[in-house]
């Protein structure tokens, strides 16, 4: 039963609104650009059968802004596993540890591309939809808005009285005086206005369907400037030493990466040369350690024959040449270490990168000789030194060093040696930071231990046996750098921003209309009524008519009371009665206009 009385009050209801919207006419129409909805799709019917009429209703609600929203939404929700999870296409070492750690749900991921989430197929269906889905509905839209553009406010209703906003009052100014008086108070409010008939007809609030048409176009220009960014994008990394330098070639980067469409052969041709790194800390107080001044000092030439120009190059300030950005990411220490054979001959010495594990920047790894070194027999061989270093040691003590600095004020290297195939000639991709000692022999020191030794800046290692020694020359710096090319960021940047003001605009710009009509009444008293329609409830719109009322009344003063006895007025309804929702009584409107 209940059942039945909510389905009767539902039929109800609808023929109220129906009869509201007939009664209100064009007044009441277009006051959006959202499509409206035939009578079969509103009662939840289903569209005529047939293949046209499934693919009309299957693109009404792809392109509805429902639909717009869940893909929205989507995108959003499958972006997460691509910020979470290790992605192949910015770091494939960190893809490969993650497999290793996790044998249980690598293959359910392979299975679910979320290594390549934002390459693969759900990914990208979601993508194109929101795409199509984002252009079907601006498209209609937009050529409906123009068409309002270039229309005028509709006329005034029969009734102004059923509008959610009204006043009225009477004036001894004529009608015609009183509709003038209006045409211009409403202009210089910046209304569109037009006299139609006996009544003024006015409309505000544009700039609310702009904004919403901006923020949707905004919306699908990002779309297409990531697109664009992710196809044509370059991107890779290069660790440089101070002192070394580095030239814009596909061989120069440690690691490389591009979008499907990218031509490796459009590489802008530049080099620069890291003359220093800076790098201050705070030395004293709970900030103790906190870095103060974190840039690389560059040497850099655009072009093949280009002039040599000084660039620094600082966090969140990237050195840009030709279009490519050239960001520092990250630097640490570069223990510069002498390698000799038995003889004493010099067969290594380079400055040796080392990564940091934290924020003191210990660092570690390792040391390769692989060619030159000959053993006490004049046989060829190979040398491995794993290295463990610290920029300000603490002092001497058993356990593992740690740093207590970040800055190289008492720096130590401690090595591990050993000797023996270090696996580089293989043709094996190898890591240059880890040492492979599966085919690897420690030396021995006296005791038959392995041999490990702690240096000073100037401190030698002596091999056993003659075999040669190791030398800790001093510290260098090294930066990292990404180089980056990202086409269309300005694009989506300017989309980005001209999202989020028509967002703006579409969320506090009200649309809403307003009439005034001014007739003679019955006792040649002029009867003037004022109505507002906006296209949704809001407080401002009875506050605005009010204004408008005042200063109306200014121009048409309220009439003394009318003497005893009945004086209708053109339509005694109007002006006795105050509609439905009527924020300002018509009872007390004169009074009200007068105050």
């Amino acid at each position: 039963m209940s059942k039945l009385n909510t389905t009767d009050e539902r039929d109800d209801a609808r023929e109220r609104a129906d009869q509201d919207r007939r009664d209100l006419g064009a007044a009441g129409a277009q006051l959006s650009t959202a499509p409206v909805e035939d009578r079969a799709d509103r009662e939840g019917g289903l569209p005529a059968m047939g293949v046209l009429g499934w693919i009309r209703w299957f693109w009404r609600q792809l392109t509805s802004m429902r639909i717009a929203l869940i893909l929205l939404f989507l995108l959003s929700l499958g972006a997460i596993p691509g910020s979470v999870i290790p992605q192949n296409s910015v770091d494939e070492l960190k893809v490969l540890l993650f497999k290793r750690e996790h044998p249980t749900v690598t293959p359910v991921y392979e299975k679910l591309q979320l290594f390549d989430v934002y390459g693969s197929v759900w990914f990208s269906a979601i993508y194109i939809l929101l795409f199509v889905s984002l252009i079907g509905c601006i498209l209609p839209r937009s050529v409906q808005f123009v068409g309002q553009l270039r229309s005028r406010p509709p006329r005034a209703p029969k009734r102004l009285t059923r509008l959610p906003a009204y006043t009225t009052w009477r004036t001894e100014a004529e009608p015609e005086q009183v509709r003038e008086a209006a045409l211009a108070l409403l202009r210089k409010r910046r209304f569109r206005s037009h006299p139609v008939g006996d009544a003024v007809a006015a409309e505000k609030g544009y700039l609310r369907e702009a904004g919403n048409l901006i923020f949707h176009v905004s919306l699908i220009v990002m779309l297409v400037a990531f697109a664009a960014g992710s196809l044509f994008k370059s991107e890779g990394g290069k660790l440089v030493t101070e002192g070394d330098g580095f030239s814009n070639t596909l061989t120069q980067y440690d690691d490389f990466m591009s979008g499907s469409l990218y031509d490796t052969d459009s590489l802008s041709p530049f080099s620069f040369t890291l003359d220093d790194f800076v790098g201050t800390y705070e030395k004293t107080g709970p900030q103790r350690g906190t870095a103060r001044t974190f840039e690389a000092r560059v040497t850099y030439a655009e072009g093949a024959y280009g002039k040599d120009k000084k660039g620094v190059i600082k966090v969140n300030e990237p050195l840009v040449i030709d279009g490519t950005k050239i960001f520092l990411i990250s630097h640490g220490y570069a223990p510069v270490v002498t390698v000799r054979d038995g003889t004493g001959k010099r067969v290594f010495k380079s400055a040796v990168p080392l990564l940091p594990r934290d924020a003191n920047i210990t660092s570690s790894g390792a040391i390769k000789v692989m060619d030159g070194y000959k053993d006490k027999n004049g046989k060829r061989d190979q040398l491995g030194f794993q290295a463990f270093f610290v920029p300000t040691f603490a002092g001497a003590g058993s356990g593992t060093m740690l740093s207590q600095f970040p800055g190289a004020e008492n720096p130590v290297l401690a090595l591990n040696a050993l000797h023996g195939s270090l696996g580089v000639d293989s043709g094996l991709p190898q890591n240059v930071y880890e040492l492979d000692t599966s085919k690897l022999t420690a030396f021995k020191d006296a005791d038959g231990n392995a041999l490990k030794q702690r240096l000073a800046v100037g401190d030698t290692m002596r091999l056993p046996d003659g075999a040669g020694s190791v030398t800790f020359d001093g510290v260098e710096e090294w930066a990292s750098f990404q180089i980056s090319r990202q086409p269309a960021a300005g694009w989506a940047l300017g989309g980005a921003v001209a999202a989020i003001a028509g967002l703006a605009g579409s969320l506090f710009i009200q649309r809403r209309r307003v009439w005034v009509r001014a007739v003679r009444g019955a006792d040649g008293v002029t009867v003037v009524e004022m109505a507002g329609l906006g296209r949704s409830e809001s407080a401002k719109l009875p506050e605005e008519l009010l204004a408008l009322a005042v200063a109306l009344n200014d121009v048409a003063p309220t009439a003394p009371p009318p003497q005893p006895g009945p004086h209708p007025g053109p339509e005694t309804d109007a002006v006795t009665e105050p509609g439905p929702g009527s924020d300002v009584p018509a009872a007390d409107t004169a009074e009200g206009a007068e105050k």
